[in-house]
């Protein structure tokens, strides 16, 4: 699945709620779904307030099932990247502090994913890697 969208923050819930949808052919449980949506909101957020800060710019968003159950998504900008990848994942970092925010994005999104990677260039974007999988259920 493929899907790119203005970095507005109107069209977060739409991102997070397209994954789902991609993600519910593998008959996720409540708790699994709820946190694929919960990572995938945090990374789009980082992508709208942080890649972009004042400009506006485009979002994409890909989504593969592999092998064993897993999904992996890919929530990438074209905005101003990363400097310091292992800073920015600290948590309370955050790049934007005059705007209150709580720096706990890529801290949430480690604790809701079983892989979290993140690849970035200044002035180029960043590429934010989430990976699940989606454990069977018990009949």
């Amino acid at each position: 699945m493929k899907l790119q969208f203005e970095g507005r923050s109107v069209n977060e819930a739409f991102s997070r709620t397209t994954v789902a949808a991609f993600v519910a052919q593998l008959d996720p449980t409540v708790e699994e779904l709820s946190d694929i949506k919960t990572a995938v909101s945090e990374a789009v957020t980082n992508c709208i307030v942080h890649a972009y800060r004042d400009k506006l710019g485009v979002v994409y968003i890909s989504a593969s099932i592999m092998p064993q159950s897993r999904i992996v998504i890919k929530i990438r900008d074209k905005g101003c990247g990363i400097p310091d990848i292992p800073k920015a994942m600290e948590p309370l970092y955050t790049s934007a502090p005059e705007e209150e925010r709580a720096g706990l994005g890529f801290a949430v999104m480690q604790s809701l994913m079983d892989k979290v990677k993140v690849v970035s260039k200044e002035g180029k974007g960043t590429t934010v890697t989430l990976e699940r999988r989606i454990r069977c259920k018990e009949a």
